[in-house]
């Protein structure tokens, strides 16, 4: 059942922004090593989706794929503590920043691979039908993913085995540093109508605008309809990857960014709340991003002794010497 609720929603977009600034300062305080991609911005997408999703449908996310994965549910403070590579992380450290999952509730996997996700969960939601199970997926891809053709053969699968899989394709306008108007010929949403897929583009700010997309096309789907794309135009406040907070990289106007960061969806959302509310979601969001920043500087490094464990879903160990 599609969750409607607004101070639900409005609750996703502030978790999965304070989440992302929490992440941020362990990041500069070292805590988190390698930086991470951050989803500023773009909350209004993992949350508007997700809510219209039911806890036994599959997701898969990008390589900036914290928002996804805190939409479909899973513990703030457990995935804090895999970004920083501790035993009580999602998945015990070891997949860290851009390969979190969580099958509990759904999550097949964050992909550092641009446009692998897609295919991925195509195949998964096909297994699950193929087995009986009443499940539709949902698949985040950036617009740089469009020309990646592994995305393309995902498209086309789904599309001729009619597998109720949702290609989400978040646009906010670059592929890393490249403009999508200089790398995508023709238009992303012909991409998927090429296969014969409906589509459909939306405001990604406006968490309300996504999830009503996502419904509907959830709702098809489900009844037996086949895949279909929603393009959500969005925009991403911060950097492409936290390296650029030291780097200063040069490639979007200083105007442009602070046009977009009007339309910010923690505000939409939020502005339709009343303000007690709203401060009650804020102080709870607060609340449980402490302790799970408590829990995950808390918690134990894996012991190196133990690097090559968990490498084979059969429990086998890897070989170590040579021959």
């Amino acid at each position: 059942m599609t969750d409607s609720d607004p101070v639900r929603l409005y609750r996703t977009v502030r978790l999965i922004r304070r989440f992302e600034e929490r992440a941020i300062e362990l990041v500069d305080a070292g805590e988190i090593v390698g930086g991470i991609h951050p989803y500023l911005g773009q909350e209004g997408v993992a949350a508007g989706v997700c809510a219209a999703l039911r806890p036994g449908d599959l997701v898969t996310g990008t390589h900036r794929g914290h928002g996804h994965v805190l939409a479909k549910g899973a513990d703030p403070a457990r995935m804090l503590a895999e970004l920083c590579g501790r035993v009580t992380g999602l998945n015990r450290g070891r997949g860290g920043s851009m390969h979190a999952a969580d099958f509990g509730v759904g999550v097949l996997g964050a992909n550092a691979i641009v446009g692998a996700a897609g295919a991925i969960l195509t195949g998964a939601v096909w297994a699950r039908r193929r087995r009986g199970d009443d499940v539709v997926g949902a698949t985040f891809f950036g617009d740089g993913a469009v020309n990646e053709g592994m995305l393309l053969e995902a498209f086309n699968l789904a599309a001729l085995w009619r597998v109720p899989v949702l290609f989400v394709c978040e646009n906010n306008g670059y592929a890393t540093t490249m403009p999508v108007d200089g790398a995508v010929a023709g238009t992303i949403a012909g991409r998927a109508a090429a296969f014969g897929m409906p589509t459909v583009t939306v405001d990604g700010q406006d968490p309300e605008t996504v999830r009503e997309a996502t419904a509907a096309a959830v709702a098809r789907m489900r009844a037996g309809g086949g895949p279909e794309l929603v393009e959500a135009r969005t925009y991403r406040f911060d950097a492409h990857h936290t390296f650029e907070h030291r780097v200063r990289l040069d490639y979007r106007p200083p105007e442009e960014v602070a046009a977009a960061r009007r339309r910010d969806p923690v505000l939409i959302q939020g502005d339709r709340l009343p303000a007690a509310d709203r401060a009650a979601v804020d102080a709870e969001v607060e609340a449980t991003l402490d302790a799970a920043v408590d829990f995950a500087l808390a918690s134990p490094a894996p012991d190196p002794a133990t690097a090559l464990d968990h490498l084979y879903a059969s429990g086998l160990t890897a070989r170590t010497g040579g021959g």
